[in-house]
C-alpha cells in the first residue's frame, strides 16, 4: 500500500473516533440536577383547574396552547361524590378522567364500574361524559342518563354551597 491511500484511512478513522468523543463527552459528566418548584404549578379559576407547564420538554415548541385541560372542579367532585360506592382505579384531575372498578350500590345487587370524562371547565351536560358497565356488559341509557342527572344535580348544589354562582 503505498502513503496516498492510508491518508484517507486515517482521516476516516480521525473522524469517526473525534465523533465518538463528541458524543461520548455530550452524555457525560457530573450534571447536578435541581428541581424547579416552579415547573408545574396548578392554578385554581372559578370552575376550573389549570396546569401551567415551565416548558420542559423539545414537544412544548410545538404545543399552541401550554395551559392544558380544564376541568370543572364541582362536576370532578360531585362524581366522586356520587359514584363513592366504587372504587377508584383512577384519576387524573389534569385530563379529566376518573376510572372506577366494580362496585355494588348500596340496596343493589348489580355491580356497577365507570368512566368518567370531564372535558369541559363548565357546568354543564356537555361538559360530562359518563359510561358505565355491568359484569353483564353496558348498562341501559335510562340507567346511564340516570347517573349523570345525579352528578350534573350534586355538582350545582356543590357551587351554590361555595357561593360562586
Amino acid at each position: 500500500m503505498s502513503d496516498g491511500s492510508m491518508i484517507p484511512f486515517s482521516a476516516k478513522r480521525i473522524v469517526v473516533a473525534l465523533a465518538c468523543l463528541v458524543l461520548v463527552a455530550a452524555c457525560g459528566g457530573e450534571k447536578e440536577y435541581v428541581l424547579d418548584p416552579k415547573a408545574t404549578e396548578v392554578e385554581g379559576g372559578k370552575n376550573a383547574t389549570r396546569i401551567k407547564n415551565g416548558g420542559t420538554s423539545i414537544f412544548d415548541s410545538f404545543r399552541g396552547d401550554k395551559s392544558g385541560v380544564k376541568v370543572n372542579r364541582f362536576l370532578w367532585t360531585a362524581s366522586l361524590d356520587v359514584l363513592n360506592f366504587l372504587p377508584v382505579q383512577s384519576a387524573d384531575p389534569f385530563t379529566g378522567v376518573i376510572s372506577t372498578g366494580y362496585g355494588t350500590p348500596p340496596g343493589g345487587g348489580r355491580a356497577y364500574r365507570a368512566t368518567i370524562l370531564i372535558s369541559d371547565p363548565a357546568l354543564d351536560a356537555r361538559s360530562l361524559n359518563v359510561a358505565l358497565q355491568s359484569r353483564g356488559g353496558p348498562v341501559s341509557a335510562g340507567t346511564q342518563r340516570a347517573v349523570e342527572d345525579a352528578i350534573l344535580s350534586r355538582a350545582r348544589q356543590l357551587r351554590i354551597q361555595s357561593g360562586k354562582f
